[in-house]
């Protein structure tokens, strides 16, 4: 037979009464009696059956005590409570008696008696006793594995009048022929079974499960806390790049070049308004274009002052940036074309300025001298990527900055054109002022799609119009912006990757606590899971228990982990000043990976314990 055939066998038509009782020690009487139950799935009235049993053999009102709790007489009648709860066929007892006195000895016989003779039941009892044996109807002898007699006689009736008396008060109902076929687990009874059973061991040994939890709980508090400060440092940096616009690219002018020494970028003055209009007419991939003047310069207002940077900027700036206005409005192009003495606040020159409540909108503040009326204030936008406080700046009317308050780009090297005559001599020696250069060009493609386009024709449009040989270097610089964004998402995923693997490395350490404690339980609970499979347990059932504790090792470990990680990461944002970003998906994938961490250590010892063999087991010590 499989073990399957065995597990029902043992299960359904066979009942079994130890010499020494085999109860589980730290379960109560009628927790004892209901364990055949939950193993065959027959949970149909489970309490009235197991109450009703026990009343039968004087125990009604020991329904709740443990082992410990009872004599010796009162836990064999448990014992063949739970040996007849299932209503077997035979029942197999070994020494029933052998170690009460004579007055329960002789309880015992009776009750056994009493249910061969009302319900039919075999009984095959072991015993080196002739006076129990004189109570059955045959008796073998047997001596050396030999059968030495066999021999049928009147059974002596066992004399416990009182104890009878009782058992036919309280008669269990007649049994039903149990099912000739396996009865299916019952999923719902065997796991409340089986989480009850985990969580006696769990407290049983309190200690020793605290410090196996501590493995998994500390994994999962430090990939919590690793995961919310490597997203909060990710945010933080999209957000600056964010700042900056969407869809962005920036063209930048030249390096200068005197006399074999080359300057930096942006040195020389290399772009025009009007490469900026021609690049909105003949790049149909860019949707927007801004350009843009910039200096520092000295503000006044009222008895303060402020150094600040002034940006001359076009209407369509802010949008490319995705600026918005707090309180006020923005340019529009009639400011622009008039150059209207108006200007923008940032938040940072509003609060060093004006104070941090006041409402400059309306008021007049002196840049160089000239009167500006400020129309609005600034979202605030915060540092950049490189550290800079993009709220320190005062945006006015490109024409305006470039009439009227910065004057026009001076370009630093004379610009040549080889197709061009040569300019006039400068008698004078004065220095040039040409009008219409611009710092930078910001230019907004139509989508994140069309950006490599849009830079392609940027490029072309601006090489055309500078006249710049194939092969010559740029006299400008084209930047994207996305890129920057793709290799800090590059970068910040690495980085999460990183801490994530390290975090893990604590929960694969914790796993393996977790087995190791397990296989020490096995050991020390091989007499139980003798028991539990002598009773009917199938392998399944001894492999899922074992795994329920172990998941609920991690679990518990896992959600304390998570509860602290979401402490702790609010902690460090708030000493530390870090950005921190918890994630739901986080907690849940640290939930469900502590659960397969105790899913798969605690596998091995499951499978361990499902595969003994009751016989060893029971006579482990």
């Amino acid at each position: 037979m499989n073990d399957e055939e065995l597990a029902y066998i043992r299960n359904r038509r066979i009942g079994f009464v130890f010499q020494s009782f085999n109860l589980l020690k730290r379960t109560s009487a009628a927790e004892n009696v209901t364990l055949p139950l939950f193993y065959s799935g027959d949970m149909g009235d489970a309490p009235g059956r197991v109450h009703r049993m026990l009343a039968a053999l004087g125990l009604g009102d020991r329904a709740n005590n443990y082992p410990s709790q009872m004599s010796g007489g009162q836990q064999q009648r448990v014992a063949i409570a739970r040996a007849l709860i299932n209503d077997p066929a035979i029942l197999l007892a070994d020494e029933p008696t052998g170690n009460l006195d004579s007055k329960t000895a002789d309880d015992i016989i009776a009750a056994i008696q009493f249910f061969n003779r009302h319900y039919g039941l075999t009984v095959v009892m072991v015993t080196h006793e002739p006076d129990i044996a004189a109570f059955a109807d045959r008796v073998i002898t047997m001596r050396d594995g030999l059968i030495i007699s066999d021999e049928k006689h009147t059974a002596r009736t066992a004399t416990a009048a009182d104890f009878l008396s009782a058992l036919n008060k309280n008669i269990p109902p007649e049994p039903s022929n149990p099912s000739p076929k396996p009865v299916p687990v019952g999923s719902q009874s065997f796991a409340a079974m089986a989480l009850k059973a985990a969580w006696q061991a769990l407290i049983r040994n309190m200690m020793r499960s605290c410090l196996t939890m501590l493995g998994i709980f500390i994994g999962v508090a430090a990939l919590i806390t690793m995961i919310a400060v490597g997203q909060g440092a990710s945010a933080s940096v999209q957000a600056q790049i964010e700042s900056l616009g969407t869809n962005l690219i920036i063209v930048l002018p030249g390096a200068s070049s005197a006399s074999g020494v080359r300057g930096g970028s942006g040195s020389a003055s290399s772009l025009t308004e009007a490469d900026a209009d021609a690049i909105q007419k003949e790049a149909p991939a860019v949707a927007q274009i801004a350009v843009q003047n910039r200096q520092s310069a000295q503000l006044q207002y009222g008895g303060n002052n402020w150094n600040t940077s002034i940006q001359g900027i076009s209407p369509s700036y802010l949008s490319i940036r995705n600026w918005g206005i707090t309180s006020g409005r923005a340019f529009t192009d009639d400011d622009n074309r008039a150059a209207a003495r108006v200007g923008l606040l940032g938040q940072t020159v509003l609060k060093n300025l004006y104070g941090p409540n006041a409402n400059p909108v309306g008021t007049t503040i002196f840049i160089k001298n000239v009167p500006i009326e400020i129309i609005g204030v600034l979202e605030p936008k915060g540092q950049s990527g490189f550290g800079q406080d993009q709220d320190d700046v005062v945006l006015l009317p490109y024409q305006t900055a470039a009439r009227k308050v910065l004057g026009v780009s001076t370009p630093t090297t004379a610009q040549t054109n080889p197709y061009l005559l040569a300019a006039p001599a400068n008698a004078f020696g004065l220095k040039p002022k040409l009008s219409g250069y611009v710092n930078m060009i910001y230019v907004q493609a139509g989508n994140t799609a069309t950006v490599p386009k849009a830079l392609e024709q940027v490029t072309q449009t601006l090489r055309q119009r500078h006249f710049i040989k194939a092969g010559d270097p740029d006299d400008f610089n084209v930047r994207n912006i996305s890129d920057l964004t793709q290799a800090a998402e590059s970068s910040s995923k690495i980085m999460s990757v990183l801490l994530a693997a390290v975090a893990s490395i604590s929960l694969v350490v914790g796993g393996i606590g977790i087995m190791n404690i397990l296989l020490v339980s096995v050991t020390e609970r091989t007499r139980e899971i003798g028991i539990r499979i002598a009773l009917g347990a199938r392998k399944i059932h001894v492999l899922l228990q074992f795994l329920v504790e172990a998941v609920l090792l991690s679990v518990i470990g896992g959600t304390a982990g998570i509860l602290v990680g979401v402490v702790i990461s609010a902690v460090i944002s708030s000493l530390a000043g870090w950005p921190t970003l918890l994630s739901p998906v986080a907690m849940v994938a640290a939930f469900l990976f502590s659960a397969a961490i105790g899913i798969f250590f605690g596998y091995y010892p499951a499978r361990r314990a499902a595969h003994m063999n009751p016989i060893e087991a029971l006579r482990f010590e």
